[in-house]
């Protein structure tokens, strides 16, 4: 396994993560996702900490709770072999506080994770979505508590745009709180929003990226080809309503680019393109999710190897797209001689900041 600092925590992670949004299989949503029993994740849990991938990602709301009691069941007996990560803020019952970033809602939620998850500790607590109807000085407050009190170590945001970040942080800072270092987001080679702002933010904040959904919700698994019905057993039959939107011919364009790197490499589809983003820059670990044995094993194998700068290269010209404004003009030239691109060329060291 390969071991990346979590942003500027000094804190090393896997590079390669599980996520759980799989395990318990309750609501139309997450049924699609995967219905892993307590057994079978037990099965799952074995085969990552053999691998190294020790660290495990769920949230209140996956499967209704279901998620955080079923990977903390797998993981009874050696929880201290394992990172655990988790999220708050979405709608976790029927109660008017049952939703947001009020100081109830989060030292309540922290409380109700521990003890799904049978622990006495969260490595990474995150918040899930930003919310703006509670001040970020009393959420930071309460985040900051959290930590003093041993029950969060490391704290993280999720699916927060870039102002909505450097708030937060900047009241942190302001006060001596304790900051974010790491940012869940969604980032593949179908879906490089990640780039234009939060990218630079975290190279800027010192906030390791901490990746979901990096085969595009399930566009490249390698199944999906140009001019072909969608699989059978593809989830985007009952989940393509809430995956990130992709333009087909995009797809195809990068699918076709795996399909050539992956013969090259004598890897499968999925490897190249978890590969690809190992050696993006910020990148502190992708989570990865499976329903199944072959899955995981299969997605384990993006790790000790690289792409060279060739075909890197391919990948970013099949899966580019004209960032939006104010970033574009920094990439189509219009102001290039002067004004470098935000985004550095250079991937920075594993050991390094990530």
């Amino acid at each position: 396994m390969e071991y990346r600092f979590l942003g500027a925590s000094g804190f090393k992670v896997p590079a390669l993560g599980f996520g759980a949004g799989t395990f318990g299989g309750k609501g139309p949503l997450f049924a699609a996702w995967g219905a892993t029993d307590t057994a079978e994740a037990r099965r799952l849990v074995d085969i990552c900490l053999e691998a190294g991938a020790s660290l495990f990602d769920t949230a209140d709301v996956y499967s209704d709770g279901a998620s955080e009691e079923i990977l903390g069941a797998a993981l009874k007996g050696r929880r201290d072999r394992a990172i655990l990560s988790t999220k708050l803020t979405l709608r976790a019952g029927e109660g008017p506080n049952d939703i947001g970033a009020s100081r109830p809602h989060l030292i309540g939620g922290v409380e109700r994770a521990l003890r799904r998850l049978g622990t006495d500790y969260i490595d990474l607590l995150q918040l899930h979505h930003f919310d703006a109807m509670t001040p970020v000085e009393s959420v930071m407050a309460a985040l900051d508590d959290l930590v003093r009190a041993g029950k969060v170590r490391y704290l993280g945001a999720s699916n927060f745009s870039g102002w909505q970040l450097m708030k937060s942080q900047a009241a942190a800072d302001r006060h001596g709180r304790t900051h974010f270092v790491a940012n869940q987001v969604y980032y593949s080679l179908i879906g490089r929003d990640y780039e234009w702002e939060l990218m630079p933010l975290g190279l800027d904040q010192g906030l390791g990226a901490v990746v979901w959904s990096p085969l595009g919700w399930g566009r490249l698994t390698g199944r999906i080809r140009r001019g072909q019905p969608l699989p059978s057993g593809s989830r985007l039959h009952d989940t393509a309503q809430y995956a990130p939107p992709v333009d087909e011919e995009r797809l195809y364009r990068v699918v076709d680019a795996l399909d050539a790197v992956a013969a090259e490499t004598g890897r499968s589809v999925p490897q190249v393109a978890i590969r690809w983003l190992l050696q993006r820059p910020t990148v502190s670990t992708v989570l990865i999710g499976a329903r199944n044995e072959a899955q995981l094993r299969d997605n384990l194998g993006a790790i000790g190897w690289s792409l060279d700068a060739h075909q890197m290269a391919r990948l970013d010209a099949a899966s580019a797209v004209m960032p939006p404004y104010p970033y574009y003009p920094y990439w189509n030239g219009m102001f290039a001689e002067r004004n470098p691109p935000p985004v550095p060329a250079v991937l920075p060291t594993a050991g390094g900041a990530a």
